[in-house]
């Protein structure tokens, strides 16, 4: 007997050999069947989805859940364009705070919406004795004033309270980690919002680092979160590079550094797992410190490395010998030739065909690096909806030659090349559909057009956020296609994307998110 047949919808199955479905069975959080194969069998439960289009849950394969759930509870200067406005909130968040020498940390920071960057002397007019932190939008920077500046070394460089990338680390350095309760309780929020969107799976991209770790035992607070019930969806763990220390490994391993206990991707279960290993090695383009080979338009530099290059290269080719797979974070050109000068150097000192290296972001591709993704089979992890949302700015900053590279897709898929969706929530709109909607139109919110010529079909887009997530995550046995066998992670849609006007696909709305089977909002 079937635990649940769904029935009275068209199944979208991102399955070449049963496109199209009209009934699907369940047994045991599972796929049993399609069409006749379970329209006869009994079933406990027959839900009439009246119409409905269904399709593989949609797997993020980058966000950050737990910044995600503190940035929902944080004051937020989101939206103010006066600097006077801007510290008004400052301000009021100051007056919450129990006493001088407490930390306040607001949200929604980006000084392009103000015309220059805010100054540790314009913070310290509101302070009243607290260390003020502004995390940056992007989370490659932040304003601190100057009660922050104090307790920094001296070597640590900022421009007038603005720091960015380790210099920020250093400045998050100086505070005690979030407890694993209050992280569990974030990840859950942002979890909920997650499948609200009908997101049944993600990858949380990097936990425990210096840049964008919240603390050292992070992966508890995970495991916490789980142990609670607050994780909805499945989550694998990208476990930040500079968590790697020098170990002592037997001379045929090859091993010259690795985490504790030499655990590496693929650790874990279904719902919780360790996936790849992310390394940073330039920053965003929102606060210009992606690595460029050539000057953003208008400015004189052309970003920044996380670290000297050797240092960077050495950090990724010893993750390959561990036996992780690598995501590594390179949104500009420059960043994305040390990152593939790096796996080639890898592959050669130990092949691993089927390492599945990513390269997250991918932002700013030039016509000669294409072939060699292609070649080292690197997958492109993109964020479609930077360029929804911030698509007028970066085409500014790149100049008319550069602008048609940025966030590409048809000419990843072209190459060969897998192409993988995600968000990198919150530092953009989660939405998945309304990311698949701009890589069909490639429009800015303006109307812009950027990059027509690297436009998708719908059904390709689909893929990317289905299909290809899975295989980027390693996941392709058990999740991507609504497949017999597979687990019954499902999102039912109050219209079909591959029917409805292009404008209108990111409005469709998610009705339900079912994952093992079961509805995120349980039937009465």
């Amino acid at each position: 007997m079937l635990c649940t047949r769904l029935t009275n919808a068209r199944f979208l199955t991102m399955d070449p050999d049963h496109p199209v479905a009209h009934d699907v069975g369940i047994w045991q959080g599972r796929i049993a069947g399609l069409d006749e194969a379970v329209t006869s069998l009994p079933a406990r439960e027959v839900i009439d989805l009246q119409g409905a289009t269904v399709l593989p849950g949609f797997i993020d394969a980058h966000v950050h859940l737990a910044w995600t759930g503190f940035k929902e509870n944080t004051p937020s200067i989101a939206g103010r364009t006066r600097i006077d406005d801007v510290l008004e909130v400052v301000a009021e968040a100051v007056t919450r705070t129990p006493a001088p020498g407490d930390w306040v940390s607001i949200a929604g920071y980006d000084q392009r919406a103000l015309g220059r960057h805010l100054t540790a002397a314009d913070l310290d007019k509101v302070s009243d004795g607290r260390k003020i932190f502004l995390l940056h939008d992007s989370g490659h920077g932040c304003v601190v004033n100057t009660a922050v500046l104090d307790l920094l070394p001296a070597d640590v460089p900022h421009e007038n309270g603005f720091l960015a990338e380790q210099a920020m680390g250093a400045a998050r350095a100086l505070r005690l980690p979030h407890s694993q309760e209050d992280l569990a309780e974030a990840i859950g929020r942002a979890a909920r919002t997650c499948v609200a969107e009908g997101v049944t799976a993600c990858a949380e991209a990097g936990i425990g680092g210096r840049l964008f770790g919240h603390s050292p035992v992070e992966l508890g607070a995970y495991q916490l979160a789980r142990d609670k019930g607050l994780l909805p969806l499945r989550v694998q763990l990208m476990v930040s590079g500079d968590r790697l220390s020098p170990v002592l490994a037997h001379e045929t391993d090859g091993i010259p550094r690795a985490l504790d206990l030499g655990l590496r991707t693929g650790f874990g279960d279904d719902r919780l797992s360790v996936g790849a290993l992310k390394i940073y090695t330039d920053g965003g383009m929102m606060a210009r410190t992606a690595a460029l080979t050539s000057p953003y338009e208008g400015l004189d530099h052309t970003g920044q490395l996380q670290d000297d290059p050797e240092t960077l290269a050495d950090l990724i080719v010893d993750g390959h010998l561990a036996g992780w797979q690598l995501a590594v974070h390179a949104i500009g050109d420059r960043a994305a030739d040390l990152a593939l000068d790096a796996f080639d150097r890898a592959q050669r000192l130990r092949p691993r065909p089927e390492a599945r290296h990513r390269i997250e972001h991918a932002g700013l591709i030039r016509p000669d690096q294409l072939p060699r993704f292609a070649r080292l089979g690197v997958s492109a992890v993109i964020q479609p909806n930077f360029l929804r949302y911030f698509g007028d700015d970066y085409a500014s900053i790149m100049g008319e030659e550069r602008a048609p590279w940025m966030y590409r897709g048809r000419a990843f898929l072209d190459h060969g090349i897998p192409l993988v969706g995600s968000s990198d929530r919150p530092v953009a709109d989660g939405s998945p559909l309304r990311a698949v909607q701009f890589m069909v139109e490639r429009a800015s919110a303006s109307g812009q057009l950027i990059g027509p010529d690297e436009a998708v079909t719908v059904d390709e887009a689909l893929h990317a956020y289905t299909v290809a997530g899975a295989h980027a995550c390693h996941w392709e046995d058990s999740l991507g296609s609504l497949t017999p066998g597979k687990r019954a992670d499902l999102v039912v849609l109050g219209d079909d994307p591959r029917r409805v006007d292009t404008s209108r696909i990111g409005d469709i709305e998610v009705v339900e998110t079912y994952v093992d089977g079961r509805p995120s909002r349980p039937r009465v």
